[in-house]
């Protein structure tokens, strides 16, 4: 009886949330997982640290930025897919840092396709690209909308979603899934979900007065990032590699999106005033939440709801959990972390 071997996937952007929830993903379907890591001074390893010491998950040490040490994780995986998550991945950042934006989120993507394709003609790539090459064209935003990219952010990953499209007509197959925003305890505290659901749990045992934002009016298709992952997957197990729009099909507003942290952390927001002078009021009348310009894009995107019926025709994907289940999962992993009951989220 000849024994199958196991698949092989190597994940750039490892450390992120996707990477850490792909990763998982992949481990439990019996692939053989290994992740590409950039070295920081800080703890890389909150999210995949169980991985790491299990076991389960194999490490190199690179950068997107770094060609020799692509080869290397290429060379050292010989992987039959990978999934590039890797990223300059915050749109106000790429306005402060467009090189390194440009340099990691399309030239890396470049470094990356010559490398494996050099490697194996067959490897399967997933691409992650994203809503914001959408930029205000009106909602919702499907496969066949046109792209109106106003960040260096979305403008590196639109050149690279391009370029992915290139290769696929040269018969690779490089996928794209252009994901809307998808969130998760484990989300980092600079994207406005966990900056509100972390600073909430905070003011919930007082050790925070209030939270600042920017544009309260500012709308986005917000989805668990659990489910996500998944459909990745599923695009590199299609006979044909394709783009797909990745989202739930409903859009919350901040303002609805801080209502909803407030309700479900028993702090409901009334609010006040007008313009950058309207504030959240919590029921006694505290300031919980105030308006500062410097939160503001210097290009907003002031819609984006997908339509994800390509994928749930083609894939079978569906997302599982709810805009008021993910903020509820949210705010409860904050309040658990804030109260010193857990050091990791594995939700």
């Amino acid at each position: 009886m000849t024994l199958m071997k196991k698949k092989r996937a190597l994940i750039t952007g490892i450390t992120g949330q996707d990477g850490s929830y792909l990763a998982e993903f992949l481990i439990n379907k019996g692939y053989e997982v290994y992740g590409f890591m950039r070295r920081t001074s800080t703890d890389p390893f909150a999210r995949i640290e169980h991985l790491h010491v299990s076991g389960a998950l194999k490490l190199i040490y690179g950068n997107m930025r770094d060609l020799p040490t692509i080869e290397r994780a290429i060379e050292e995986s010989d992987p039959h897919e990978i999934y590039n998550l890797a990223a300059q991945s915050h749109v106000g950042v790429s306005f402060l840092c467009p090189d390194e934006t440009w340099d990691i989120n399309y030239m890396g993507v470049e470094r990356l396709l010559t490398v494996a394709y050099k490697h194996n003609k067959k490897i399967r790539i997933y691409q992650a690209s994203t809503s914001e090459m959408f930029g205000s064209t009106p909602p919702p935003q499907s496969e066949k909308t046109v792209f109106a990219p106003v960040s260096p952010y979305a403008e590196a990953k639109l050149k690279a979603h391009h370029l992915i499209e290139e290769y696929r007509a040269q018969g690779y197959f490089a996928a794209s899934g252009i994901l809307f925003n998808h969130e998760s305890p484990r989300r980092g505290k600079h994207f406005v979900t966990r900056k509100l659901t972390h600073a909430f749990a905070k003011m919930k045992y007082g050790m925070q007065d209030h939270v600042t934002v920017g544009n309260l009016d500012a709308e986005r298709d917000w989805g668990f990032a659990g489910d996500y992952v998944r459909a990745m997957w599923m695009m590199l197990q299609e006979k044909k590699a394709d783009t797909y729009v990745i989202a739930t099909g409903e859009a919350h507003s901040v303002r609805q999106l801080i209502e909803t942290v407030g309700s479900v952390i028993g702090m409901p927001i009334h609010w006040e005033g007008k313009g950058l002078k309207e504030v959240g009021k919590d029921e006694h009348g505290t300031i919980r939440v105030s308006i500062d310009k410097k939160f503001y894009r210097p290009r907003e995107v002031d819609a984006l709801q997908g339509d994800a019926s390509k994928a749930k025709r083609k894939l079978g994907w569906k997302p599982e959990v709810s805009f008021e289940e993910l903020v509820e999962m949210m705010v409860q992993a904050d309040l658990r972390l804030i109260g010193g009951t857990q050091e990791y989220v594995q939700q």
